[in-house]
Order: structure tokens, then C-alpha cells, then sequence
């Protein structure tokens, strides 16, 4: 792909190239393939996505906290998606991909945005589960309508506010390079800097250990406890602990695996095969908007339960 950048007033190319897998093809020659796969997804995303959240939203019985959090999630995933897909699509279609560095900018402000909201709606999520299974008899007075909102607010305003910096340290700074080999724009574009910036290195560092590892330790920390307070409980709270923590488990553990591809993706993506990396580059942006749907859907009784009773109502329509 190639994305037209303006520089202190002069036209510069920032040439952002499709990685097909085996290496470099010629995109026109599977172009409407390409573009029907991708749709495709794309559509799958926003259609079970919105499904269990419409569920959850149309359900009182499913107007908790829980429930709430996880509709939340998944509001997440079609932003995440929505900040990625639109754009590809128009690229697969056009002769040249091209894009304003100013838009890829944006881009990357809104991919890590979302990414990491992802992490902390799941910190919420660990903590509901926690007081749940561990202060059964406090849960009512604990998570309110109150808390349920500052955890939402938090989640998405905390990586709003600190990638700002980020973003702004890097409009800021020189480029010499003018090619980039993704399919969207994340940390790569810091490999176009003229020198390295230690002041964009440092700042990413301590933006990601208040947004991913702070909220990782206090999930570990938190399911630990969970664990240990089911090992002593009785059966009934063992089956209550896994019917709700499970999913929860399985998209944060997928999470967690996404987020060390975009890392070794982001920076090592010279020292991985093309094929390796293409693979790991649409993990990111494929699995987690469609795992988390489907192990939501599959995996609580009570979206479950919903989910069946639509399908059903939908066949006989």
C-alpha cells in the first residue's frame, strides 16, 4: 500500500505494502477475492457482536454487572474493527493504498485505544467475578450502577487520555523512512523515525505497564484468589466459579496472546518470514472481535439460553 504523506510542505510517499502470505504479490490480480474474504469477516464481526449485545441490552434478566461488561467488550471489538476494516477494504479496491500520515496517526491512536480498553474491561471483568464468588453477601452494595459507569468510564477514557501523548510525541518527529510493510498502521511507524526517539520509547513503556501489566498482575492476582476460595468451597460455588470465570479465562488467555504478536510484530517484524508475520498481523485483527462473540454466546447459560430462543424465533420467521 501506498500512503501519500505531506512534510514541511514538501509531497513525500510513505509506501505501506500488502503482505500476502509467501511474500509481496500483486494485489489487482486477486483483488475482489481479497475484498469479499475481508467484507465477509468484517460482516461476521459486527453481526455477532451486536447480536449478543442487543441480547443483553433487549434481556432484563440480563441487566448485571456481568453481563453489562461484557457487552461492553464486545462494543469494544466493533470500534477495534471499525478503525481497521473500512480502510483495508478501500485499499484492496484501489490502484495505490494511500493514506495521510496524519490519518495513520489516527489509526494507531485508535487501534492501541481500543486494544488497551480491551485490557481493562477485563480487569473489571476479574473483579466482578471476584466480588461475586468471593463476597456473595456484599455484591449488591459493591457493584452498583455507579461503579458498573466508573469502570466503563475508566476503561476507555485512561488509554484515551495517555495515548495522546504518545501520538503527539510522534507527529512530532522526523521521518526519513517512508515505507511500511503492514496492512494497518500500529507501533511500526515509529521504524520510519529518522533517529530513534528515547522520549516515544520511554512514554510506551510506562503507557503500557499502567494499561497492560498493572491491570494484567491484578487479574492474576484477582482469578488466584477465586481459585483458592472455590478449592475450599463447597461444589455448588465450584460450578458457579467455572461457568462464569471460563470465558472469561479463554478470551482474556487469547488476549494475552495477541498482544505478544503485535509486540513481536511491532518490533522484531525484521527478523520473522513474511508468511509468519502476515499470519500474526491478522490474528490481531480477526480473532478477537470473532472469539469473543462466539465463547460469550457458547459458554454463558444465560446469553446462551437467548442466543437459542432468537435462532429459533428467526427460523420460524
Amino acid at each position: 500500500m501506498i500512503n501519500h504523506i505531506s512534510i514541511d510542505g514538501m509531497d513525500e510517499e510513505l509506501n505501506v505494502t500488502y503482505l500476502m502470505f509467501g511474500g509481496h504479490v500483486e494485489l489487482h490480480k486477486y483483488r475482489y477475492l481479497y475484498f469479499m474474504v475481508v467484507f465477509t469477516v468484517y460482516i461476521l464481526i459486527i453481526l455477532s457482536n451486536s447480536t449478543i449485545g442487543y441480547l443483553i441490552w433487549n434481556h432484563q434478566d440480563l441487566h448485571e454487572p456481568m453481563y453489562i461488561l461484557i457487552a461492553a467488550l464486545l462494543l469494544n471489538s466493533v470500534l477495534f474493527s471499525t478503525n481497521i476494516y473500512p480502510k483495508l477494504l478501500v485499499d484492496i479496491l484501489s490502484e495505490k493504498q494511500i493514506i495521510s500520515y496524519q490519518a495513520c496517526l489516527v489509526q494507531f491512536y485508535m487501534f492501541y485505544v481500543f486494544a488497551y480498553s480491551e485490557f481493562l474491561l477485563l480487569a473489571a471483568m476479574a473483579y466482578d467475578r471476584h466480588v461475586s464468588i468471593c463476597k456473595p453477601l456484599q455484591y449488591p452494595t459493591i457493584m452498583t450502577k455507579t461503579t458498573i459507569i466508573i469502570f466503563l468510564a475508566l476503561s476507555w477514557l485512561l488509554p484515551a487520555c495517555y495515548h495522546v501523548g504518545s501520538v503527539t510525541l510522534t507527529a512530532n518527529q522526523k521521518l526519513c523512512s517512508f515505507n511500511l510493510e503492514m496492512i494497518f498502521c500500529n507501533n511500526s511507524i515509529l521504524k520510519l523515525f529518522c533517529v530513534p526517539s528515547i522520549s516515544v520509547s520511554l512514554y510506551g513503556v510506562f503507557f503500557f505497564q499502567w494499561c497492560v501489566v498493572v491491570p494484567a498482575i491484578f487479574i492474576v492476582f484477582t482469578y488466584s484468589r477465586i481459585l483458592i476460595i472455590c478449592y475450599h468451597s463447597s461444589g455448588q460455588v465450584r460450578k458457579k466459579a467455572a461457568q462464569t470465570c471460563v470465558p472469561h479465562l479463554l478470551v482474556l488467555i487469547n488476549h494475552f496472546y495477541l498482544l505478544i504478536c503485535s509486540i513481536i510484530t511491532a518490533r522484531i517484524e525484521s527478523n520473522i518470514p513474511n508468511t509468519a508475520r502476515v499470519i500474526m498481523n491478522l490474528q490481531i485483527v480477526l480473532y478477537n472481535p470473532l472469539f469473543n462473540p462466539v465463547i460469550y454466546g457458547l459458554k454463558m447459560t444465560e446469553i446462551h439460553k437467548h442466543l437459542m430462543s432468537l435462532l429459533c424465533l428467526c427460523n420460524k420467521n
